[in-house]
C-alpha cells in the first residue's frame, strides 16, 4: 500500500549540488538533513566518482543496501571517518524510509497530495485511490496452517511411531502367516500414541500470537472528513491519502497525518510509539528534521489529549509508523526456542543410536539367523523387531510429560498472575541472562511526583514539605507562608482535576484527569492544602495552555474570596492590589524560558524581594543541579495586573497578546519544583534479586539520557559512582593491535566499568568491537531508543551469545518483544504488546522472580522426567529384544508391554515430576548456559543408561529368568535356542507350556520395571540433595504428594495388563506370583540407598570423580 500518490508525488529537490557544500547552513531544513544523511553506500559511490563528484539530491541516489539499522558503511565505520550529525539521522529513518512530508510547505503538501483543504477529496477521487492503494487496514500475518499440521504429526519422534505402526500393519497382514493378533493391538496402539502425539502437538501451539487482531482493535472505527465541501463520518478503513481529516481531543489518529491547523492547546500522548512520558504539543511547522520527532506529524495509533485540528492524511496502512512497527511484530518467527533445540538435540541422540541398533539387528539377521536359523525369525518377525528396538529407544511418553509438564508449571505461573501465552517459552525464561526493560510503566509508576521543591533560599524535600505544609501551629510561620504561596499557584495554575469519584481514597491512589505534570503540581499543591480551597479564592478569567513554543502555561484570574489575597500574595503587594478591579497573572513553565523574565522573588520571610545575580546564580544553580539528576524541573511565578496597565477586557479577542506582553517581563519568582517518575516500590529488591540470580538488567528507554540514567540509580540498576559511568566516549572504536596501542584512538578503555549510559542516536555509529564491550558491562542504560533501536539492541546482545528476555508495554516495544528470546509485557501494555510477548505479568514486574525461578524449574524437571523415564522406558526394554536377536533367547518383554511402560505407567510419574518445587537454591545460582547445560548430556545418559538402567535391567532378567528356571526353562536351555525350545519334563502334553511360562516371564519383567521405577523416581527428586532435605512429604517447600497417586496408578495400570485373562494374548503377558512383586522392592529399596550414598559422597568430595559425572 502505497501513501503518496504516483501522479501527483514530484521530487522536491532536483538540481545538483555537491555533497561538500559549505553554505550547507544556507540550505532549506529538509535538504540540509537529507545532504547530513549518509546512508550505507556511500563510500563505495564515493570510490567509484571520486572525491568531487556531484549528485542530485533525490531518492533515487540516498538508498541503503540490506542493513536495516546502521546508516555508515561498513567500510568507513572501521576506518573512522564517518562525519555525522545525529540530530538529523535517528535511526527511525531507515524504520519508515524517507519521508519528508513534515518537511515540506503547507502548499507544497495540498499539491503533491492533489488536494484542496477547503473542499477535501471529491467522493470519486477517494473511491480511485481506495481503488489503487487498498484500504487503511493493515496487512494479515501468513497462517502456514498445513506446515503447521505437517510438523504437528511428523515432528518430534511423529514419523517414528508412524513409520512403525505402518510396518507393523504390514507384518501383521500380508507378511503375517498366520497374521498375529498382538501384531494388529501393537500397530493400533502405535498410530493411537502417533495421533496423541500430533493432539498435544497441537495444543502447545494453540496459545500462538494473534497480532494483527490487536492491531486492528488498536485503530479508531469512525472518523471525521472533509470531501466534496462537506464533513462526513466515514471509517478508518476507508481513509486514503489526501483526506483532510478533523480530530479533537478524545480521538485516536486513525493514520499518519500532517497537520495544517491545531489550536494552541492540542497535545498528543505518542508514548504508545514513542516512549516519551509527556504529551506532545501539535505544531504546523516541522522544527525537527526527523519524522518521528517532529511535531507536526499525528502518528497512527497516538491519542490527541487536548485541543482540536485538521490535517492531511499522507500515510496509511502498512506505510505508516504504526505499521512498520505491525509488520514487524506480526512476521513469523522461524527460530526455535532454546526447549525446543533441546529436544532437538535429545531426539538426534535417540535417533542415531537407534539406528545403530537396527543396523545391527539387520546385520545379525542378514549375516547370521536368516542362514543358520531360516524359520526363527522370518521377514515379518524382523520388523517387528526392528520396531521393538525404535520402540524401546524412543520414550514415547517424553513428548506427552514435556507438554503436560509446561502446562502444568504454566498454571503455577498463571496463580502468580503470570500469564504464558507459549508453553515453549516457559522454559525460557529461566536461562535468561539479560533483561532489557523498558522503563515507563515497567520500572516506574508512569506516574510524575514531585520529589523537591525551592522557596525563597531553602530546598526541601518532598517529606520536609509535607511536614512544614501541615504543621498543626497556631501560628504559621513566614517561611509557610511562602510554601502557602506555592501551593495556591500550583492548585490555580492548573488544568488537571481530580475525579470526583475517587476523592475518598489516599492522596497517591486518587485519579487526576491531566497530563503527568499537571498531574504532580496538583498532587503535591493537595499535599500541603486543600486543593479546592485554594482554587475556590480565584476565579479564572483567561488561560492559555502549554504549548512548545512558549514553554509555559498560565492563567489570569481575579478574586473570588476576601482571603484569596491574604493567602496568595505577600503583604506588601497586597497593600497595593485591588481585590475589586485588579487582576492576578499566574505562571507556570521552563525555568530556562522564565527565569530571565523574573525580577522579583519571594524570600523565606514570604515577602518579595529584587532577584539580584547572586539570587538568580543560586537559582540556576540548583536547577542545574536538579537536571544533571534527571528530574523535570518547574519554576511557579506570578505577576499582579493592577486594572490601569489592562487595555483589554478577558472576553476582547486582544487581551491574549496584552497577557503575553505582561508576561515577558516583571515576573515574581515563587519557587521551583523538581518532578521525576519514581520506580516501582518493589523494583530496588526485585533487581536485586535478579542480580544475585545471575541475570543483568539493562534499561531501554524513550526517555532523556538523564532522566533514564537517575530512574536506573533508583531502581538500582546503576549501582556505581558517577565517575564509573562510563559514555561512548569511553568506548575504544577498535581492539589493541599487537603493540598495545589502538588505530586511529588515543584511549583505551582499561577495564570495563560498572555502568554505561548511551543514547539512541549514538548506536548506529558504534563499531562492532564497541558493542563487544558495551554487552560486558554489568549495567547498561539505552536512553532516546527507537522502535528500531531497541530491536538492534536486542539483536547485539543475542549476537554476543546471551539469552535476552525483553519487558516493554508499548506499540514502540512490540518489535523488540518479538525479537527476544522471549517478551515480557506488563498487564497493563498495549494490546499489541500484550500480543507481541511470550509472557504477561498480570499483576507488578515483581511477579518476574517467581517467573524466573519456574522457569529455572521447568528445565530442572524436564532433566529429571528424562533421567526418570529412560533406565525403564528405554535402556530396559531395548535389551530384551537385542539379547533374543543376538542371542537367540526369548524376549523376555513383549514390544506392547514396552508401550505399556513408556505410555501409562512411567506417564503419570513423569508428569508428577512437574510439580516438583524450585530448589532452595534456585535464584542464587547463574542462568543456564545453553551452550554447555543440554537438557540430555552425556552425564545424563550415563547415569540413566550405564548406572541406574544396567541396575533395573539386571535385575529384571534375573528375576524372569530365575521364575523360568523354576517352571524348568534353564536360561541353559534357553541360550542361542533361536526358537528351539524344549518342553520341561512332565509339560509334554501342555502344548501351549513354554508360550505361557514365556508369557508369565515377560509379565515379571515387566512387573519388575514398574516396581523399580517407584524407588527410581525417589531417585531423581534431587540432583544434589538428600531425600531426607527434600521429602516428598511433611515439609510445604518440597513435598509432592502427586507423587503417590501417580505410583497407584502404575500399580492398576500394572494389574490389568497382567491379570485380565483377556488381555494375555494381546499383550503377551501372564499372572505374576506375588513374591515377584515384593522382591523388586527390596531390591528398589537398595538402589535407593546406593543412590543416597552416591549423593553423599558428591557432597563430600565436591571435586571428585562422582562429582565430575554427575548430572
Amino acid at each position: 500500500m502505497s501513501s503518496p500518490l504516483d501522479s501527483t508525488i514530484k521530487t522536491p529537490h532536483s538540481q545538483a549540488t555537491s555533497i561538500a557544500d559549505p553554505n550547507e547552513d544556507d540550505l532549506p531544513p529538509k535538504v540540509a538533513a537529507e545532504r547530513r544523511i549518509r546512508y550505507l553506500d556511500d563510500d563505495d559511490l564515493e570510490a567509484q566518482e571520486g572525491p568531487h563528484r556531484t549528485t542530485a539530491l533525490s531518492n533515487d541516489v540516498l538508498r541503503r543496501r540490506s542493513s536495516s539499522f546502521s546508516i555508515h558503511s561498513v567500510q568507513s565505520i572501521q576506518r573512522g571517518d564517518r562525519v555525522r550529525d545525529p540530530a538529523t539521522a535517528l535511526p527511525v529513518a531507515y524504520l519508515i524510509g524517507n519521508q519528508e512530508w513534515h518537511l515540506v510547505s503547507a502548499e507544497e503538501l495540498y499539491e503533491r497530495q492533489g488536494v484542496d483543504p477547503g473542499t477535501g477529496l471529491s467522493a470519486l477521487a477517494a473511491k480511485e485511490r481506495l481503488s489503487k492503494y487498498g484500504r487503511n487496514v493493515h496487512s494479515p500475518p501468513r497462517s502456514h496452517f498445513f506446515q503447521r499440521i505437517f510438523w504437528y504429526l511428523f515432528g518430534g519422534f511423529g514419523s517414528i511411531l508412524l513409520g512403525g505402526g505402518i510396518l507393523v500393519f504390514i507384518a501383521w497382514r500380508p507378511l503375517g502367516d498366520p497374521p498375529a493378533v498382538a501384531n494388529l493391538a501393537l500397530a493400533i496402539v502405535l498410530i493411537a500414541v502417533w495421533v496423541i502425539q500430533a493432539l498435544f502437538n497441537g495444543w502447545q501451539d494453540f496459545s500462538s500470537s494473534r497480532v494483527m487482531k490487536s492491531i486492528t482493535g488498536m485503530l479508531p472505527e469512525e472518523c471525521y472528513v472533509l470531501r466534496d465541501s462537506l464533513k462526513q463520518s466515514i471509517t478508518a478503513a476507508d481513509i486514503v491519502c489526501g483526506d483532510v481529516l478533523y480530530f479533537k481531543a478524545g480521538n485516536k489518529m486513525p493514520a499518519d497525518v500532517r497537520f495544517i491547523e491545531v489550536t494552541s492547546d492540542a497535545k498528543f500522548d505518542r508514548g504508545i510509539l514513542t516512549g516519551e512520558s509527556l504529551p506532545v504539543s501539535a505544531i504546523t511547522e516541522s522544527t525537527e528534521p526527523n519524522y518521528l520527532e517532529t511535531k507536526c506529524i499525528g502518528l497512527q495509533g497516538t491519542h490527541c489529549t487536548s485541543g482540536s485540528g485538521m490535517g492531511i492524511v499522507v500515510s496509511t496502512g502498512d506505510s505508516t509508523v504504526f505499521g512498520h512497527i505491525a509488520k514487524l511484530t506480526s512476521a513469523e518467527s522461524t527460530q526455535r526456542t532454546n526447549l525446543q533445540k533441546e529436544i532437538i538435540r535429545f531426539i538426534i541422540v535417540i535417533v542415531t543410536l537407534m539406528l545403530i541398533m537396527c543396523l545391527i539387528v539387520i546385520g545379525v539377521w542378514a549375516g547370521y539367523i536368516r542362514k543358520e536359523h531360516e524359520g526363527y525369525m522370518p521377514p515379518s518377525l524382523l520388523i517387528v523387531n526392528l520396531v521393538s528396538v525404535a520402540i524401546a529407544f524412543v520414550p514415547e511418553g517424553l513428548p506427552v510429560a514435556v507438554t503436560a509438564s509446561l502446562t502444568i508449571v504454566a498454571d503455577i505461573m498463571k496463580r502468580h498472575q503470570i500469564l504464558c501465552k507459549s508453553l515453549k517459552t516457559v522454559e525460557t525464561l529461566g536461562s535468561v541472562s539479560v533483561l532489557l526493560s523498558d522503563k515507563t510503566g515497567t520500572l516506574t509508576k508512569n506516574q510524575m511526583v514531585v520529589t523537591d521543591c525551592l522557596v525563597g533560599s531553602r530546598t526541601l524535600i518532598l517529606a520536609e514539605a509535607e511536614k512544614e505544609g501541615l504543621s498543626g501551629s497556631s501560628t504559621e510561620s513566614a517561611q509557610q507562608t511562602a510554601l502557602k504561596q506555592m501551593q495556591v499557584v500550583g492548585a490555580v495554575c492548573n488544568a488537571g482535576e481530580f475525579d470526583a469519584k475517587t476523592y475518598h481514597l489516599p492522596l497517591p491512589d486518587r485519579k487526576i484527569i491531566g497530563d503527568a505534570t499537571d498531574q504532580a503540581v496538583l498532587r503535591f499543591s493537595e499535599m500541603l492544602g486543600p486543593v479546592t480551597q485554594a482554587q475556590s479564592l480565584w476565579r479564572k478569567r483567561f488561560d492559555l495552555p502549554f504549548n512548545s513554543k512558549s514553554k509555559f502555561a498560565l492563567r489570569v484570574l481575579s478574586a473570588a474570596d476576601p482571603q484569596a489575597v491574604s493567602t496568595t500574595i505577600s503583604r506588601g503587594e497586597a497593600n497595593g492590589f485591588n481585590a475589586d478591579t485588579d487582576m492576578l497573572m499566574m505562571v507556570k513553565g521552563a525555568p530556562d524560558v522564565l527565569i530571565p523574565r523574573c525580577d522579583q522573588y519571594v524570600g523565606d520571610d514570604a515577602e518579595v524581594h529584587d532577584l539580584d545575580d547572586s539570587i538568580r546564580t543560586t537559582v540556576n544553580n540548583i536547577k542545574d543541579q536538579w537536571s544533571r539528576e534527571g528530574k523535570r524541573v518547574l519554576l511557579l511565578g506570578r505577576k499582579l495586573l493592577p486594572s490601569s496597565k489592562i487595555s483589554a477586557a478577558p472576553e476582547d479577542g486582544n487581551f491574549e497578546s496584552d497577557v503575553q506582553g505582561h508576561a515577558k517581563s516583571g515576573l515574581t519568582l515563587i519557587g521551583l519544583v523538581a518532578m521525576t517518575d519514581p520506580p516501582r516500590d518493589e523494583i530496588p529488591s526485585v533487581i536485586h534479586t535478579l542480580r544475585t540470580a545471575g541475570v543483568r538488567t539493562m534499561m531501554v528507554t524513550g526517555d532523556f539520557k538523564l532522566t533514564a540514567q537517575t530512574i536506573a540509580r533508583s531502581c538500582g540498576i546503576i549501582t556505581c559512582a558517577d565517575n564509573e559511568v562510563h559514555s561512548v566516549a569511553d568506548l575504544p572504536r577498535y581492539p589493541p593491535t599487537a603493540d598495545g596501542s589502538t588505530p586511529k584512538e588515543r584511549s583505551l578503555l582499561p577495564q570495563i566499568g560498572q555502568a554505561v549510559v548511551l543514547s539512541g542516536t549514538e548506536l548506529p555509529a558504534l563499531t562492532m568491537h564497541q558493542w563487544s564491550l558495551i554487552v560486558q558491562y554489568p549495567a547498561v542504560v539505552f536512553a532516546r531508543t527507537t522502535p528500531d533501536q531497541k530491536l538492534l539492541i536486542v539483536q547485539r546482545f543475542r549476537a554476543a551469545g546471551y539469552v535476552v528476555g525483553m519487558t516493554g508495554d508499548g506499540v514502540n516495544d512490540a518489535p523488540s518483544l518479538k525479537e527476544a528470546d522471549i517478551g515480557i509485557a506488563p498487564g497493563s501494555g498495549s494490546d499489541i504488546a500484550l500480543e507481541a510477548s511470550d509472557m504477561v505479568l498480570l499483576a507488578s514486574f515483581s511477579s518476574i522472580i517467581p517467573a524466573v525461578a519456574y522457569g529455572r524449574s521447568v528445565f530442572i524437571n524436564l532433566k529429571k522426567t528424562v533421567a526418570y523415564l529412560l533406565p525403564a522406558g528405554s535402556y530396559s526394554e531395548f535389551w530384551p529384544v537385542m539379547t533374543s536377536v543376538i542371542f537367540g533367547i526369548p524376549q523376555i518383554l513383549s514390544s506392547f508391554l514396552m508401550i505399556v511402560i513408556c505410555c501409562f505407567t512411567d506417564c503419570a510419574a513423569a508428569v508428577a515430576l512437574a510439580y516438583e518445587k524450585p530448589e532452595a537454591d534456585v535464584l542464587t545460582r547463574p542462568p543456564r548456559d545453553i551452550k554447555k547445560d543440554h537438557l540430555v548430556d552425556w552425564k545424563l545418559l550415563f547415569h540413566s543408561y550405564l548406572y541406574t538402567g544396567t541396575m533395573e535391567t539386571l535385575i529384571s532378567f534375573s528375576l524372569a529368568f530365575w521364575y523360568l528356571e523354576k517352571k524348568g526353562l534353564t536360561f541353559r536351555s534357553l541360550w542361542f535356542s533361536f526358537g528351539d525350545y524344549e518342553t520341561p519334563p512332565g509339560h509334554e502334553d501342555d502344548e501351549d507350556y513354554v508360550t505361557n511360562q514365556l508369557a508369565i516371564g515377560s509379565g515379571i519383567y515387566f512387573i519388575t520395571l514398574v516396581v523399580l521405577q517407584w524407588f527410581n523416581l525417589m531417585c531423581v527428586r534431587t540432583r544434589r540433595l538428600s531425600i531426607f532435605q527434600h521429602p516428598p512429604i511433611g515439609n510445604k517447600n518440597t513435598q509432592n504428594y502427586l507423587l503417590f497417586p501417580a505410583i497407584i496408578l502404575a500399580i492398576v495400570i500394572a494389574v490389568i495388563f497382567v491379570y485380565i485373562n483377556e488381555i494375555h494374548e494381546v499383550a503377551g503377558s501372564g499372572p505374576v506370583p506375588v513374591e515377584h512383586w515384593f522382591i523388586p522392592m527390596a531390591l528398589g529399596f537398595g538402589i535407593l540407598c546406593l543412590e543416597e550414598g552416591r549423593k553423599a559422597a558428591i557432597k563430600r568430595w565436591p571435586n571428585g570423580v562422582l562429582a565430575k559425572m554427575a548430572w
